[in-house]
């Protein structure tokens, strides 16, 4: 786990602008073309292509380039370790929420001086 944690901070840091998460989520209905993630954004190609590249580097999507297009794929194994890592947390504290919840639980039935 501990060879994960810069990918792990590369995709937060990356998953942290909604620029790019609004990518994402249009990558997780297929792959794209640069122009055609473009289009919804009040920005200049470069500064996409600048996103795009945050994306690439965190391991979120790959791209390829046939021709003059260059297509971008998300990559869903590589999100996976983002949700295990949220995931692990939840789990340890839904179990430390458990544990306070008996102990006041317990502690509620006890007599008060």
């Amino acid at each position: 786990m501990l060879n994960q944690q810069p990918n792990l901070d590369l995709m937060f840091q990356a998953l942290a602008d909604p620029t790019r998460r609004a990518m994402i989520d249009r990558l997780s209905r297929g792959p794209a073309s640069v122009s055609e993630l473009a289009k919804p954004f009040a920005m200049s190609l470069p500064a996409v292509v600048q996103h795009l590249q945050a994306l690439e580097n965190s391991g979120l999507v790959t791209s390829q380039k046939v021709g003059r297009v260059r297509t971008v794929q998300i990559q869903p194994d590589t999100l996976s370790l983002a949700e295990q890592w949220i995931n692990d947390r939840r789990t340890a504290w839904s179990r430390r929420l458990d544990r306070l919840g008996d102990f006041l639980a317990e502690t509620a039935d006890e007599p008060q001086p």
